[in-house]
C-alpha cells in the first residue's frame, strides 16, 4: 500500500508540475503576442518640435539631427495634475517637461498622457517659453487645464528675472494629440482647424532658436506676410516692400522667387526676417491664434499673430 501511494503521489507531482509549466507558457506568449503596455507616463512617447522622444524614468537624451553631435536633453519637470481629459472615466496625466539643447535655453512644455487600457500614449508638447518659472497646474471646468507661470516681457532680455503672472486654459483634442488654448476674446480666430495662412496679415513676434538665442522685431508691427490663394505672398518689412511665391502642403511651406525694393535702412532686421522664411520648413497654428514656423533641423521657431 506504501508503494501503491508512493507511486500516485509521484504521478501527481508530475501532473501539477506539467499544468504549471503548461499556463506560464501560455501567459508568456500571451504577453508576446500583445503590444507591451507604458505603465509609467514617465516611460511613455511624446513629440516635441515634430521630433519624437521617449522617456526612460523621466529622462531622454536625443540627437538634434542624424549624425549631429548636438543633443537634447528632455527631463521630466513635474507640476502634474490627474483629470479625465477623453471622457473615458479614467485619469490621465498632464505634466511639465524641460529640454535643453547644448545651449543657455532651457524651455519648458507642457504634456499630457492618455491612460488607455495599453497604457500612456504621450501627446504633442505645447511650448510655454524659455527659462520661464512654472507655478501649477490645475483643473479647470469642464476638460480645461490650467498651466500657470511666470514669463518676461517679449521686448526684456533673458537675463531678467521673470516677473508676468500668465495663466493658459488648455484643452486637449484627443484625436490629435494636440493643446488648443481656450480663448474666448480671441473673436473665434482660435481653432487650429479652421485657421489657414490667407485668413489674414501675419505680423511677426518672434524668433526662438533652441540654442537661446532670441530674435524680436525692434518695430513692433512692422513685419507682415500676407498670403494669396494663388501661392504668392506680400511681404512687408521694417525698411522695404518684398514679394514672393510659396508652396504649402501638408503643413510643409517653402518660400521662393522673392523680390524687394532696394531701399537702405542703417540697423534693419530685413535680412534676419527674410533669412528666417528661407529656414522654414513646415507651418502649424495654436489655440492662441498664432501662426508658427518650424525652422529646418528642429533649430527653433517663428511666432506670428
Amino acid at each position: 500500500m506504501n508503494k501503491l501511494f508512493t507511486v500516485t503521489l509521484a504521478i501527481f507531482i508530475l501532473l501539477l508540475a506539467a499544468g504549471f509549466f503548461i499556463f506560464n507558457s501560455y501567459i508568456y506568449h500571451e504577453k508576446q503576442a500583445d503590444p507591451v503596455a507604458v505603465l509609467d507616463y514617465k516611460n511613455a512617447t511624446y513629440v516635441i518640435a515634430g521630433q519624437v522622444i521617449t522617456l526612460v524614468n523621466g529622462f531622454a537624451e536625443t540627437e538634434l539631427t542624424p549624425n549631429s553631435a548636438s543633443t537634447a536633453i528632455t527631463r521630466y519637470f513635474g507640476n502634474e495634475l490627474f483629470k479625465d481629459l477623453n471622457g473615458d472615466d479614467t485619469d490621465d496625466a498632464v505634466f511639465l517637461l524641460t529640454q535643453e539643447t547644448g545651449g543657455s535655453g532651457s524651455f519648458f512644455y507642457v504634456v499630457a498622457a492618455l491612460n488607455t487600457e495599453n497604457g500612456y500614449v504621450g501627446s504633442q508638447a505645447l511650448l510655454l517659453g524659455d527659462r520661464i518659472t512654472p507655478q501649477s497646474t490645475e483643473s479647470g471646468p469642464g476638460k480645461q487645464v490650467i498651466v500657470n507661470f511666470v514669463e518676461r516681457e517679449l521686448d526684456e532680455p533673458m537675463t531678467t528675472p521673470p516677473s508676468i503672472g500668465k495663466s493658459l486654459h488648455l484643452i486637449l483634442d484627443p484625436q490629435s494629440m494636440q493643446f488648443g488654448e481656450v480663448a474666448t476674446d480671441f473673436e473665434g480666430e482660435a481653432d487650429p482647424k479652421v485657421m489657414t495662412l490667407e485668413m489674414k496679415p501675419w505680423v511677426w513676434q518672434q524668433a526662438i532658436y533652441k540654442d537661446g538665442k532670441e530674435i524680436i522685431p525692434e518695430k513692433k508691427d512692422a513685419f507682415t506676410l500676407t498670403f494669396t490663394d494663388a501661392n504668392t505672398v506680400a511681404i512687408a518689412t521694417d525698411c522695404n516692400t518684398a514679394g514672393g511665391t510659396y508652396t504649402a502642403e501638408n503643413n510643409t511651406i517653402a518660400f521662393s522667387e522673392f523680390r524687394t525694393t532696394r531701399m537702405y535702412c542703417e540697423g534693419s532686421q530685413e535680412t534676419e526676417f527674410l533669412k528666417l522664411l528661407q529656414e522654414t520648413q513646415s507651418f502649424h497654428f495654436t489655440g492662441r491664434g498664432e501662426l508658427i514656423f518650424d525652422l529646418k533641423y528642429d533649430s527653433g521657431i517663428v511666432k506670428f499673430r
